[in-house]
C-alpha cells in the first residue's frame, strides 16, 4: 500500500511553485504528511577572464542564500500557522540534481513541483527542470501547471 508520509515542494517562490504547494497542501492535509519545502540556488556563472569578479559573485550566491531562507522561514511559519510539519532546505548546485538527491536522502513520498509550461525555443533555450525532475526522481512527482486563464 501506497502511504504519504511527506510531500517534498522545491520552489521558486514563483506563482507556479505556490500552485503546487497549494496542491499538496491539500494532499498533506489529507494525510498528515510532512511538507519539505525546498529552495536551489544554483551557481552564478561567470565569464573566466572576470576573475577579480569571484568574490562578487560568491557574495550574490550567499546574498540568494540568505534571502531564500527568509522566505522559507516565513512561509513555513504560515503552514505551521494552518496545523502542518514543515521542514525547510537550500541547498546549492544544478535545481534538478538537488530535488532528487534531497528526495532520495530524506525519503519523500511525492514531489510536488510547479512547471512553466514552456514549449518552443524557449524550452530549447531553458530546458526544464520538472522535466529532469520526472525523469530522475526516486519517488513520484506531482507536476503543477499554472491555470492560464487565472494569470494575468
Amino acid at each position: 500500500m501506497f502511504t504519504v508520509a511527506s510531500l517534498l515542494v522545491p520552489t521558486d517562490f514563483s506563482e507556479n511553485a505556490g500552485q503546487a504547494l497549494s496542491m499538496a497542501k491539500e494532499i498533506a492535509r489529507g494525510t498528515k504528511a510532512t511538507l519539505h519545502l525546498l529552495h536551489i540556488v544554483e551557481p552564478v556563472v561567470y565569464p573566466a577572464d572576470w576573475s577579480y569578479a569571484q568574490v562578487g559573485f560568491a557574495d550574490i550566491e550567499q546574498e540568494l542564500q540568505d534571502n531564500a531562507e527568509k522566505e522559507l522561514d516565513k512561509l513555513a511559519s504560515a503552514l505551521k500557522d494552518e496545523g502542518f510539519d514543515v521542514v525547510t532546505a537550500v541547498r546549492r548546485g544544478r535545481a534538478s540534481d538537488e530535488i532528487c538527491t534531497y528526495a532520495g536522502d530524506v525519503g519523500n513520498s511525492i514531489i510536488a513541483i510547479g512547471t512553466h509550461g514552456r514549449s518552443g525555443i524557449e524550452h530549447f533555450l531553458f530546458g526544464s527542470t520538472t522535466e529532469r525532475v520526472l525523469r530522475k526522481a526516486p519517488c513520484p512527482v506531482l507536476s503543477v501547471r499554472l491555470d492560464p486563464s487565472k494569470s494575468a
